[in-house]
Order: structure tokens, then sequence, then C-alpha cells
């Protein structure tokens, strides 16, 4: 998992980053119908809000591209290790009954640029890593 895999190879970090990269042009480009986060947006725009409060994409990385795996709703608490453990990232909104798809996208676009940067970052601290061990 990105978030605390500190042994994960650079082209790992890079390759997230491309595929996360990839998944945000799509977004910004396609209506979010036709889009791989179809599902979070149906999620985060018609759950009823007084039961759940996030929605929760997780992201594999399969032959270069970013694959939404799953969509879950979360009421209180966190996901368990095992979910997140097996997933390269996660996009999580808040729930808005009804959001319009622009505001879905300028938020969903925010989140995956942190998520991009946060993987680039990784891949410098990772191939610095490598290259002081040797």
């Amino acid at each position: 998992m990105i978030l605390d895999d500190s042994e994960r190879p650079a082209a790992e970090y890079e390759a997230l980053a491309d595929a996360l990269e990839d998944l945000r042009e799509e977004v910004a480009d396609e209506p979010i119908k036709e889009s791989r986060l179809e599902g979070l947006f149906d999620e985060t725009t018609t759950t009823n809000p007084n039961i759940w409060n996030t929605v929760t994409a997780f992201i594999d990385v399969e032959n270069g591209e970013a694959v939404v795996t799953e969509t879950s709703k979360l009421a209180q608490g966190s996901w368990a290790p095992e979910i997140v453990d097996d997933c390269d990232a996660m996009v999580t909104m808040d729930i808005s009954y009804g959001q319009m798809p622009d505001e879905f996208k300028y938020t969903v676009l925010k989140k995956l640029e942190e998520k991009i940067e946060e993987a680039r970052e990784r891949a410098i601290v990772a191939r610095d890593a490598d290259t002081s061990d040797e």
C-alpha cells in the first residue's frame, strides 16, 4: 500500500503515478458517467448522508492501468487493514447527495493530483534510498 510501504521500489511508485495521471486525464476529459470513477460518483451523490459519510474507490495498478477494484461506503471508523493493504491507492469522497458532476470532478481531480504528487515524492525517496545503499 502506498501510505506505509517504505520498501516499495521507485519503479512501482512511478508506475502508480503514471496510472493515476491517466485516470486523472480521463476524468478531466470525459463525462463522469463514462469514466472509471463512475461508481464513486454514483455512490457519492446518491447515498443517504444520514447513514453514510464517505465513499472510497480502491485502485490497483494492473498492467500499467489504474483499475477501480471496489467502491465502498463507510459510516464511521476506518477500513480494515486487509482491504487497505490490498490496493495501490484510495480516493475517498464525502457523501454529497445531489452533487453536480462538475463539482465532483473538481474535487476528485484535486485528490488524484495529491496522490500523484505523493507517489512521485515516494519514488524520489525510494530512488535515493536505493542509491545510498550501494
